[in-house]
């Protein structure tokens, strides 16, 4: 039931971390705050498809 997602970066939009979540339980989209290593900086990544 665990699906593999991406997380991408909201300022430079490239899909820099990939991570597993149950859709059942948590059917809403995630977002974690993460370091993005071309803008160099902390940011929340959302999932995107």
């Amino acid at each position: 039931m665990r699906d593999v997602i991406s997380l991408a970066c909201p300022e430079c939009q490239r899909r820099n971390y990939t991570t597993t979540k149950n859709k059942r339980t948590h059917p809403d989209r995630m977002e974690i705050k993460k370091f993005c290593k071309w803008c160099r900086k902390h940011a929340p990544h959302k999932e995107s498809k």
